[in-house]
């Protein structure tokens, strides 16, 4: 039992991103958080007092692509200037994807 949770963890890929340009007032967190469910991903989103937009989320390799691919197009509203991101590592600890409202 133990090995297979290795395993899984070691195949989870951990992404960081902050996302800027119109990503605020356009309904991005939320169609992000339903885009992560989609995916399948777990982890967060929320607004930055900067006007952006952070989320990490975690999931498989081809899970992590899908939402670096949807990031950098967003929401129907939404009008993505730039998405910077960097691999952290997979730890598991989150269950769902939720907003964050901080």
């Amino acid at each position: 039992m133990w090995a297979g949770l290795g395993k899984r963890r070691m195949e989870s890929k951990r992404f960081h991103a902050l996302v800027h340009g119109r990503v605020q007032g356009v309904f991005f967190r939320d169609y992000t958080r339903r885009e992560a469910l989609r995916l399948g991903l777990t982890g967060w989103v929320r607004n930055l007092a900067t006007g952006s937009v952070e989320t990490e989320f975690e999931g498989n390799p081809d899970q992590v692509k899908g939402m670096l691919d949807w990031l950098s197009i967003g929401s129907p509203q939404s009008l993505v200037s730039l998405v910077e991101h960097h691999e952290i590592t997979a730890t598991g600890e989150y269950h769902s994807f939720e907003i964050l409202y901080t």
